[in-house]
């Protein structure tokens, strides 16, 4: 493997969901600061390239695997043009593994089997790197790169986000500070019910003179309705956002409430004080990674770990999901105890 002193010719894969895309960000800048004249590509689903394009030195290279079998030739062929030094899988299924070796790298990197979503992939790579005792997925993605050489590095995040025109039209109508709320989440085992967002921000507007900023993604609006009418004055909706104006909000934002979901993970990656809510997934693994930031977690009574469906009977019924087990006092607490930080 190329030294330090020498530049070299890295693939990143990590096509999606946002989150994953947003917890891989660390693993591409080591590389950078590893070697600052190397290059660095990243495949990844089209729908987020917006946000790779605000890392600086890295390449963001658009691939839909469900485009087609003409698209996929053309992207293997441009690929294997550049002659990477490595492949690096950071996403452990068939197909980044297929895609990470057809691109004709030197050395293709992954996760050993025991690490792996799909154990598989293994067959695609040509070297493996035990994360070891590292819990938290970002750290995992790091680990990863001792199979390059690059050993231990920090979890960083340079973004360079500009202030969007609906970042400025949030800022002017808050005006002062504020906390940003949000409700959806691709999984229904993630969303905490909008009643109890709307008394969180009630309350957040009581103590300390807070408006809250209600996000919505596609689908999500009526949900996010839902919060502010259950606010009153406390609360408005968010104007359509793309990535860039989440993270150019969130940077400003003097809390933010959110389910796992990729507006939080984009949130954390600019600093935004965070309290998170989880119910089916690992805090440790998936969660925020500042020691400042507060989850509150129901994860311990979930049947359902890592599945996109609830298992536990309907509230009608029965319990509802295991997130809804979270209380408005308890999330009201964790804000406290995040603001104590500063």
């Amino acid at each position: 493997m190329t030294g330090a002193s020498s530049a070299g010719r890295f693939l990143i894969v990590r096509l999606g969901s946002l989150g994953d895309v947003v917890h891989a960000i660390p693993a591409a800048a080591a590389l950078r600061a590893y070697q600052p004249g190397s290059r660095v590509d990243w495949l990844v689903d089209p729908r987020y390239v917006e946000l790779l394009r605000l890392v600086p030195g890295i390449e963001p290279i658009a691939v839909d695997p469900r485009g087609g079998a003409l698209t996929l030739l053309r992207t293997v062929g441009l690929l294997r043009r550049r002659r990477y030094d490595a492949a690096i899988d950071l996403q452990g299924l068939y197909k980044s593994a297929v895609l990470a070796r057809l691109a004709g790298a030197r050395v293709t990197v992954g996760f050993p089997r025991a690490h792996l979503r799909e154990p598989g992939a293994r067959v695609c790579y040509t070297r493996t790197e035990d994360p070891g005792d590292a819990q938290h997925v970002v750290h995992k993605n790091l680990a990863l790169l001792r199979a390059v050489g690059v050993e231990a590095p920090r979890a960083e995040f340079p973004l360079q986000v500009p202030e969007t025109p609906a970042a400025g039209d949030v800022r002017r109508r808050m005006g002062g500070p504020f906390a940003v709320l949000n409700p959806g989440a691709a999984w229904p085992n993630k969303r905490w019910p909008a009643e109890r967002f709307g008394a969180v921000a009630a309350a957040l507007r009581r103590a300390h003179g807070w408006r809250s900023l209600v996000l919505w993604g596609p689908g999500e609006e009526a949900l996010a309705r839902g919060v502010v009418a259950a606010a009153g004055e406390a609360a408005e909706l968010s104007p359509p956002t793309t990535v860039t104006d989440l993270l150019s909000v969130a940077r400003h934002a003097s809390l933010v409430v959110s389910g796992d979901t990729g507006p939080l993970h984009l949130a954390a990656a600019v600093g935004a004080p965070i309290v998170a809510l989880f119910g089916p997934t690992l805090a440790s693994r998936n969660g925020p990674w500042s020691p400042h930031d507060v989850v509150v977690a129901r994860t311990d009574r979930c049947e359902c770990l890592y599945q996109r469906q609830c298992r536990r009977t309907g509230a009608a019924s029965g319990p509802g999901p295991c997130i809804d087990d979270i209380g408005v006092d308890d999330v009201l607490q964790a804000v406290e105890r995040r603001l104590a930080h500063g």
